[in-house]
């Protein structure tokens, strides 16, 4: 898929990392040409964004699945995608595949297993994956328990110059917790662990990516302890990057409440005292990347107990909406936003994208801020609809999206 013709969007509301600013963009070759004060020129595609917000296509940083659909609507170009697959990211071939699989309107960029079979012991050929096209190595949805091996595989991944996205649970307390310990996890006769199982992990993983002189990313970071941690480590030059998706910025364990399994989430769902912080980490810094998490999950299994349940939430096609919340809420501005969804991102894969620059892809996403939408799991375009905010009500949609100046969606 080659673009033909440049495209012109004029009238917009443009979001570059020094702000909003009203203008043009021109794109040609799949590339963005100029931003700003721009004119159409002859043969252009010319669109009339009438006012809209013009952002970079949104870069999904770990997801589970691939839901071109879904990822479409929720204006996502670019998805990191886990290696917890069947069979795992663990060789090079597999990798491969999944670095191709969805081009050309969608880019995977996959995530190596940091281990075999991701069991935590015997390190994978990371380099070998790193030359067919994997952009970090994962440990995928459980830790290392054994910090030899959390050690070199850091150690590999500072040598190899890729990032290392773990999970941030001490596997020992967290065991097979559905909830959070507390009040609610009490109240409700559910298998809970402490909060403290994440800040554990977090310190622990810190110190050995110190030690290595590596990347660290922690895909979700949720309690003000392991935040505090991160903040810390980044204040003395670590190289460490957070990210969150939006239920937990959004809902507290509360939403456990009516034993709904679209809520048993992987970590769980927090306190509000613990969701306040990560609102507070958002607009602070500490937090590098909002993403979607995009997990969907079945009947088979979500309609079932509530510890017995599988953990997960379909969140691409809702991932833009709710983080407009923020910006709605004075948490952020629309710069920021940018940053969480597209250009932080996209700097940890290294890759050329998430940002309205002159050089850069052609991935463009035009949202109307505030048309509104009522989220409906039965109307998902994804695989399946569970997700914790069936129901509500939302503002923010992608009218119109391009991979590489090509329209693909909208």
């Amino acid at each position: 898929m080659k673009q033909q013709r440049a495209l012109t969007i004029t009238n917009a509301q443009l979001v570059t990392p020094g702000g909003v600013v009203d203008g043009s963009l021109r794109c040609a070759d799949g590339a963005l040409f100029a931003v700003g004060d721009v004119a159409a020129e002859g043969g252009d595609e010319t669109v009339d964004a009438r006012g809209g917000l013009v952002l970079p296509g949104l870069v999904d940083f770990g997801v589970f699945a691939i839901d071109k659909p879904a990822f479409h609507f929720g204006g996502i170009t670019r998805a990191a995608l886990m290696p917890d697959q069947s069979p795992p990211l663990d060789l090079p071939s597999r990798v491969s595949y999944i670095a191709k699989s969805g081009k050309p309107d969608l880019w995977v960029h996959p995530l190596a297993a940091a281990t075999r079979a991701l069991d935590g012991e015997q390190l994978a050929e990371l380099g070998l994956m790193q030359a067919a096209g994997a952009r970090g190595i994962a440990t995928g949805r459980r830790w290392i328990a054994d910090s030899g091996t959390m050690l070199r595989v850091l150690q590999y991944a500072a040598m190899l110059d890729l990032v290392v996205v773990a999970h941030a649970e001490d596997a020992a307390l967290a065991g097979n917790a559905a909830a959070t310990a507390g009040e609610m996890a009490t109240r409700m006769g559910l298998p809970s662990a402490p909060p403290e199982a994440e800040a554990l992990a977090v310190a622990r993983d810190i110190a050995l990516a110190e030690m290595a002189g590596a990347r660290l990313h922690f895909r979700q970071v949720t309690t003000r302890a392991a935040l505090d941690l991160v903040r810390t480590a980044k204040a003395r030059g670590v190289a460490v990057t957070a990210g969150v998706t939006p239920a937990h910025f959004m809902l507290s364990d509360l939403e456990t409440g009516g034993f709904r399994t679209f809520a048993r989430l992987s970590p769980p769902l927090r306190s509000e005292a613990d969701r306040q912080a990560v609102r507070e980490a958002i607009a602070d810094g500490t937090i590098d990347v909002i993403s979607s998490g995009h997990d969907p999950r079945g009947v088979e299994d979500k309609r079932l107990p509530f510890a017995d349940a599988e953990p997960g939430m379909a969140g691409a096609e809702t991932l833009l909406a709710l983080s407009l919340t923020l910006v709605r809420d004075a948490v952020i501005d629309h710069a920021r936003l940018a940053d969480l969804l597209c250009a932080a991102p996209a700097r940890l894969l290294g890759i050329n994208a998430g940002s309205l620059a002159p050089g850069t892809e052609a991935d463009i996403a035009l949202v109307d801020p505030d048309k509104p939408w009522i989220v409906s799991s039965a109307r998902m375009q994804a695989a399946a609809g569970n997700t914790p905010f069936d129901g509500q009500p939302v503002q923010g949609r992608v009218t119109a999206l391009w991979k590489g100046g090509v329209h693909v969606g909208g």
